[in-house]
């Protein structure tokens, strides 16, 4: 049985520091109050709360405060908070206050008079001013609450813009709340010998027939309404925001031809009002469709248009996300501006503000772009979008010629959150845009089509497949850049860099990839992918060339893609636009070349090594003269200095990873037999691992198989490969009848990771078993599984 006394439990644990609780206030026995406590008149603390001040403190509970069930009330640190009375407190609670059950309220926190904090709410480090209604599971922490104002049910205000944007509160708010404390304080009308039944009774079943309240779920909108809980919320957020707010009405006639009437205006701004105005709309045009018109009556344009009723009916359960991607199509589609800006700029200052990001501009000249050394422009303080575009125009207007790029700056983070040019020296003042033509939704650049259409006419247009692969990388987190070259500084490698691409807009992009075509018209340009965390290249494609005339001609036929390792962000491929390899005037083949751009890019050094046919049987390999440069050219010259060096060896290039001191490449570029000016290689050369040729990998693949000693190239990619990723290589052997019933034997088993000492072994197997099935196996040590198993000699007969 609960025993209720008026202030027994008060005191707590032992200390210096005592509850202070009014002989009038209601304390219940299994409430727990310690510390530093100042408890007012006629206040009402419930059972199971917890008001601990012990650590920090002093705690400050007014008159007629209302602490529910399971309430928590708490502070680590001294006062902090300057309370009504001039003194300072750990938490301030004002008076007749409710803070309902399950909330936490942990101080620093001050709470002003006639607030209402929502069941399992949290309050931390904020101030929340008097008046105030906080519904359910919301969390204010770090921002200042200004007084009168509502917080939705799971709202979580973290910034001061989220606060100064909140909707006011309503009579029927404060009805709800009343409701809810009159429900607790009949514990203390128990106290007082009045039956605890009779005093709930009538509450609950006033609570029951109230329908006026916006709180009872998140999905049902206040005011007797019968519009859609989205369709409420994003009045209120128009209204939050400063917009006004309108309706239309079209029959089905007039709304094939987009021809909609107006509904009565609705003139004011208060929320009640404004949805009864769109109720009444809707009665009135039953069988009709009716649209919601949000107005910014400043810039004199709409900011949205959503239709919330059909001839069938009104539009149930649309949701927030499909009302705001109407907003999104909207804004980026519809917007008709006087000034400077775009469509797509307008659309990105209001998805900042709406995100309460302040907004911000730079200029740079021609000299200062090329070296990012940006200027600011003057500050924009305002958060009022008008007020931002307008400083937006003034900047561009006063500095023509340049270029002007837009911030997004996040205040609190200190740090930038977009940056996107807007002018460039070439560009025109730009006029207001005819009746443009609705983006799409989900193309983040709606037009990059007609660059894949166009660039076949256009002596400076990209190829649709240029244009897939900016956004490819683009897509990947890669920023992109470009160089050019003249014929002779192509055939030694020595690009120069085109203006550097800041922005990782794909419009942006692709307007700077074609002005470098532009510029360089009868010059070899190649596009380039930066991976900016790993500080390396992981794309380099040709995407125009000089014409026989001299002139310039982007490819009509757009460069090949690159292969499947250059996505990942472990490899790097080297694309030109017609697919095959130039050949330089050195004796080096295009593949051996491409080979030594990509550990050049890679970080990796360059060795080669060589070895008549006695040494190559036993891999005993001998050193040239080592390569200490890293410069591409001088690279080349080394190793075709070891290939005219040594014109009757073997020859192989390697590749080393001088942290890790290993090796991550050996690739044979020359053999007796070859052509010592023009080697080929062994096996195509890849990228950092050593991944086999692109073939089919299942298990007895199509590779030759041997009849005698000596593996093909094939199987000498597929041991490359094995061993790159770590897994060991063994061997066995079947002749027919054990062929048959898959009762393979194993040859001795290769300890070695050696490639060399591995292929020595795998030709060991195929010397002792000459007339029986051998197959390569792959073994991954950790898994205790294999991963390969692939014939590499067959008998005879089998062939």
């Amino acid at each position: 049985m609960v025993v209720h006394s008026q202030s027994s439990s008060a005191l707590g644990a032992g200390g210096a520091s005592h509850p202070q609780v009014h002989p009038s206030a209601y304390v219940h026995s299994f409430a727990n109050v310690m510390g530093d406590v100042h408890v007012g008149e006629n206040a009402l603390i419930a059972p199971g709360c917890t008001i601990q001040a012990d650590q920090g403190s002093p705690f400050y509970i007014g008159d007629n405060v209302n602490i529910q069930d399971g309430a928590v009330i708490h502070a680590i640190e001294p006062g902090r908070v300057r309370g009504k009375d001039g003194q300072n407190y750990a938490v301030w609670i004002g008076h007749n206050s409710c803070v309902t059950h399950m909330a936490l309220v942990h101080g620093p926190a001050f709470i002003g008079d006639h607030c209402f904090i929502g069941f399992r709410s949290t309050i931390f480090n904020a101030k929340v001013g008097d008046g105030c209604v906080i519904m359910m599971h919301a969390l204010i922490q770090g921002v200042e609450i200004p007084p009168g104002k509502y917080v939705p049910s799971g709202a979580v205000i973290t910034k001061q813009e989220q606060a100064n944007l909140l909707p006011d509160v309503l009579d029927s708010d404060r009805k709800f709340t009343q409701q809810i404390i009159h429900v607790n304080e009949a514990l203390k009308a128990d106290v007082s010998g009045a039956s605890a039944q009779a005093s709930i009774r009538p509450v609950r079943s006033n609570i029951g027939h109230s329908q006026s309240h916006r709180f009872t779920t998140d999905t049902k909108p206040m005011n007797h309404t019968t519009l859609d809980a989205a369709i409420v919320s994003q009045v209120r957020s128009l209204l939050a925001q400063g917009y006004r707010i309108g309706s239309e009405h079209a029959d089905k006639r007039r709304f094939q031809t987009s021809s909609w009437q107006s509904c009565p205006p609705i003139t004011g701004n208060n929320e009640s009002q404004v949805l009864a105005g769109i109720e009444s709309c809707l009665q009135e045009h039953q069988g009709e469709y009716v649209r919601l018109i949000g107005i910014d009556t400043q810039a004199k344009q709409r900011v949205l248009e959503t239709i919330i009723q059909r001839p069938d009916g009104p539009v149930k359960s649309a949701s927030i996300s499909s009302v705001t991607k109407t907003i999104k199509n909207y804004t980026t589609s519809h917007i008709t501006t006087s000034g400077n800006l775009d469509a797509e700029t307008i659309a990105h200052v209001r998805s900042l503000l709406g995100q309460g990001y302040r907004i911000g501009t730079e200029h740079a000249d021609a000299r200062r772009f090329q070296t990012s050394s940006w200027q600011s422009c003057s500050p924009i303080a305002s958060q009022q979008e008008s007020q931002v575009i307008a400083a937006l125009e003034a900047c561009i207007a006063e500095h023509q010629g340049e270029y002007v790029r837009m911030l997004g700056i996040d205040t609190q983070a200190k740090r930038r959150v977009f940056e996107a040019i807007i002018q460039r020296p070439g560009d025109q003042p730009k006029a207001a845009p005819k009746a443009a033509r609705p983006a799409s939704s989900n193309s983040s650049y709606s037009s990059s089509s007609s660059y894949a259409s166009a660039s076949a006419g256009s002596s400076t247009g990209l190829g649709a497949e240029a244009i897939a692969q900016v956004r490819s990388l683009l897509a990947q987190g890669y920023r992109v850049g470009s160089e050019y070259a003249d014929k002779r500084r192509f055939q030694t490698s020595s690009w120069q860099s085109c203006t550097p691409i800041h922005s990782q807009q794909e419009s942006q992009v692709i307007a700077a990839l074609e002005s470098c075509l532009a510029e360089h018209p009868g010059d070899y340009v190649r596009l380039i992918g930066i991976d900016p965390k790993a500080k390396r290249r992981v794309l380099e494609a040709i995407i125009q060339r000089p014409n026989s005339n001299g002139k310039a001609s982007a490819s009509s036929a757009p460069a090949p893609r690159p292969s499947s390792s250059s996505s990942s962000s472990s490899s790097y491929a080297k694309v030109e636009s017609n697919g095959s390899s130039y050949q330089p005037a050195g004796g080096l083949d295009g593949a051996v070349i491409n080979q030594i751009r990509s550990l050049l890019a890679q970080g990796y050094q360059i060795g080669t090594e060589y070895a008549d046919k006695r040494r190559f049987q036993t891999s005993s390999w001998q050193s040239c003269t080592p390569v200490k440069s890293q410069q591409e050219s001088q690279v080349i010259a080394g190793v075709e200095a070891c290939l005219a060096e040594h014109p009757n060896d073997y020859v192989r290039l390697i590749g080393i990873d001088k942290r890790a001191k290993r090796r991550v490449s050996e690739t044979i570029i020359q053999r007796p037999g070859g052509s010592g000016s023009n080697p080929k290689p062994a096996a195509a050369p890849s990228s950092r691992s050593y991944q086999a040729p692109s073939a089919p990998s299942t298990r007895g693949r199509g590779f030759t198989p041997r009849s005698h000693g000596g593996l093909d190239a094939d199987t000498v990619a597929q041991v490359r490969s094995l061993l790159a990723q770590g897994y060991r290589i063994g061997t066995e052997h079947a002749d027919k009848r054990r062929f048959q019933t898959s009762s393979w034997q194993s040859c001795p088993p290769i300890q070695a990771q050696q490639e060399s000492q591995v292929i020595a072994a795998l030709e060991t197997c195929l010397a002792d078993h000459q007339k029986e099935y051998v197959r390569l196996i792959g073994i991954d040590t950790k898994a205790k599984r294999r991963v390969l198993e692939s014939v590499i000699q067959k008998p005879l007969a089998a062939l």
